[in-house]
This record gives structure tokens, C-alpha cells and sequence, in this order.
């Protein structure tokens, strides 16, 4: 038995992060109805890679059920407030005061379902300064700083995945499952809030305190730590790039003496210490890369694994399906075809799922929804 069956959640949700919290209890056995527009998600329509679905719907909306219904006419609203009245969670990410203003207020379901999680997901939180800015991953990114210090020098760069997005998504699954915790103590639901820009500011902690507290936030490094030395890529005989990471003073003198076979780099007084290291970078890593280019990558990442280096080759997507650790699931798309995914990150090492449930096609649960729930 998975750990959440039996509940219900309703998740009035589209593009990335709504549909990633709900993606997550799905997978933990709760059932999800997915309410949508006529059009279905907008996510829907991003590409077509998943065997004719869009990558992104095919990954967020495993195991859903989809209704389709209109919560601003009277039909919509009834069947939406009869779904509500049973559920255990409501997951949404439409703009803040868009459900309020059709009859869906926190205070009008409490009365309805005393028991209800609430999770209203959105760009930049309901404060009446920013409720109506439209907050898009990308813009998030922007606005928030940390497309400032990501990239490399002269040329910073947005992270590529949509990290905004589904970081409110892992936030809001984190304070949903908190929130049934706390309805198992005291019988009452709860409303909760996250919001994409929320999340990337926590995230930029670091840099902020270094902005209002030390000599300036951290510039944007590239594939280089901009705090830790020698910790970036470094090239290879085959045109390969290797990213070392070296933490402490120990793994310092074995890279030099075992790997670069170059006691006496570590002896230096330019390089005796991090913070030596990271003031000098420029020319250390110039010293090392004129080492490690004359390397055939396999026999530089053989050197350090028998030295005990962290490191990691510059992977493309297509190198994913050959690591050692990546894991998949066979999903069906909504046209019946089966496509391999990544498989949840988080899983009961006694049961590995192997298959995720599968996609839905546009209000392919509307009328068994609409007989269940008598309207």
C-alpha cells in the first residue's frame, strides 16, 4: 500500500510547478483529478516530443484523471464545489483572486470541507504590490538574481531547466505533506501559499548575504565555484571537459602529487591555502589545464578515482541513458504509446515503481466525474 492512498486530491492546475506538487502525490497513491480548460493545460501544447504529448505534460501528469469543466459558470462550479466538498487537497496556480472572485475563497471552503489543504501556487505571492505580475520561470529567474550570478563572466545565463518552477513545486509538495500531518493532529485543514519568486529568493541566501553583509555578491563563474579552488572543468587529449571538486587540504596534495604528478604545486605559497587558491584561480588553473590537456580523459578520471577526487564528466541530455545511475519508468503517453522517462527521484527501495501511471487525455475522467459526483 502507498503511503497516501485514499486521499483526494483536486488540482485546478497547468503548466509546471501546480502539476509537479500533484505529480508527487499521485505517485505516493493519492488520487489526482486535474481540472482543465476546454483547451486542456496550456503545457499541453509546448512541444510534441513525447511521442506526439508535450514533454512536459507527459512528465507532470502521470496518473492523473482529467476533467474538463468551466468554475465560472454554474455547471463548472457546482461540479468543482462537489469534487471540493470530498477532497483532501486543493492544489492551484491560477492567478491569485481568480478562484476567490468565482465563490472558491479559503473562507467559503473551509465552511464546505473544514478538512482541506489549500496550496495556492503563483509568481509572486498574493501581496496586493505584485499579486497581478505575471511570474514565468525564465522572469522569475531574472528578477529574483539568479540568472546575475549564474552563467559566465560577461555572459551571464538563465539555468536551464525551468528551476523556478519546479522548486515551487518540491516547496509546495514539502508543505502539503506537512499540512496532512498536522490535520492528523488537530482535524483541520490549512492554506498555504508558495510562490516561485519566494522560492529563488531563499535560494539566493547566499548571495544576498555576501551583497548586504560582505564585499559583493558572488559574479557569475561559469564551470567554476566562486568560492572553493580548484573546483571548475578542466580539458582533456579527447576534447572531453572533467570537473574536479577539491575540499579540504588533504585532497589538495593528492591531486597535485597523484594526479597532476606535481608535488611541489601544492607547496606553493600562492596556492597554500583556499583562500589563496580562489585569489590566484586564474593562474592555477592555467597550471593544471596545461596538465590535464595532455590526458586522455579516461585515464584523468582513473587517476581520480584511485586519489579519491569528486568529479564529474560535462554530460549531455543524450549521455543521461548511459549513467550508471539513471533509473527510468515506462510511462503510456495519452495516445496509448509507451515512452521511457526519468524515474521519481525519491522512491521505497522495497518497491522501485518500473511503470508510471498513465497520461490523460483532455477530459478523458469528465463524465465518470460528473456521474460520481452528482453534478
Amino acid at each position: 500500500m502507498k503511503p497516501l492512498e485514499g486521499l483526494v486530491v483536486v488540482a485546478v492546475e497547468q503548466a509546471v510547478a501546480a502539476p509537479l506538487c500533484s505529480l508527487r502525490l499521485a505517485q505516493a497513491g493519492a488520487r489526482v483529478i486535474k481540472v482543465e480548460r476546454a483547451e486542456g493545460d496550456l503545457a499541453r501544447g509546448y512541444d510534441d516530443a513525447a511521442g506526439g504529448d508535450s514533454s512536459y505534460f507527459a512528465w507532470l501528469n502521470q496518473g492523473k484523471e482529467s476533467v474538463v469543466l468551466d468554475f465560472k459558470t454554474p455547471e463548472g462550479a457546482a461540479l468543482l464545489r462537489a469534487m471540493l466538498a470530498r477532497a483532501d487537497v486543493f492544489i492551484q496556480n491560477f492567478a491569485p483572486g481568480a478562484l476567490d472572485r468565482a465563490g472558491f475563497s479559503y473562507e467559503e471552503l473551509a465552511e464546505l470541507n473544514p478538512r482541506l489543504v489549500r496550496c495556492d501556487i503563483s509568481g509572486y505571492g498574493s501581496g496586493p504590490e505584485t499579486a497581478q505580475k505575471r511570474g514565468y520561470d525564465l522572469l522569475v529567474q531574472a528578477e529574483s538574481g539568479l540568472i546575475a550570478v549564474s552563467g559566465s563572466p560577461g555572459a551571464p545565463g538563465r539555468i536551464g531547466v525551468s528551476v523556478c518552477d519546479i522548486g515551487a513545486g518540491m516547496t509546495a509538495h514539502a508543505a502539503v505533506l506537512e499540512a496532512l500531518l498536522a490535520r492528523g493532529i488537530t482535524g483541520r485543514g490549512a492554506h498555504l501559499e508558495v510562490s516561485l519568486f519566494g522560492v529563488a529568493a531563499e535560494w539566493m541566501t547566499v548571495p544576498f548575504v555576501h551583497a548586504e553583509y560582505g564585499k559583493g555578491a558572488p559574479r557569475p563563474a561559469g564551470l567554476k565555484h566562486p568560492s572553493i579552488a580548484p573546483y571548475g572543468a578542466f580539458p582533456t587529449a579527447d576534447g572531453r571537459e572533467i570537473l574536479i571538486a577539491v575540499q579540504n587540504e588533504r585532497e589538495w596534495q593528492r591531486l597535485c602529487s597523484d594526479v597532476l604528478g606535481d608535488a611541489g604545486l601544492a607547496g606553493r605559497e600562492a596556492y597554500a591555502s583556499n583562500i589563496a587558491r580562489v585569489e590566484n584561480r586564474e593562474a592555477l588553473d592555467q597550471e593544471i589545464a596545461a596538465i590535464t590537456s595532455r590526458m586522455e580523459s579516461d585515464r584523468f578520471c582513473g587517476l581520480l578515482d584511485a586519489a579519491r577526487i569528486a568529479y564529474g564528466r560535462l554530460n549531455g541530455a543524450a549521455d543521461l541513458s548511459d549513467h550508471a545511475a539513471f533509473r527510468t519508468v515506462i510511462v503510456r503517453n495519452s495516445g496509448g504509446s509507451e515512452i521511457s522517462l526519468p524515474a521519481p527521484p525519491a522512491v521505497d527501495l522495497a518497491d522501485i515503481p518500473r511503470t508510471g501511471g498513465p497520461v490523460p487525455k483532455v477530459g478523458q475522467q469528465t463524465e465518470a466525474i460528473r456521474r460520481e459526483f452528482g453534478a
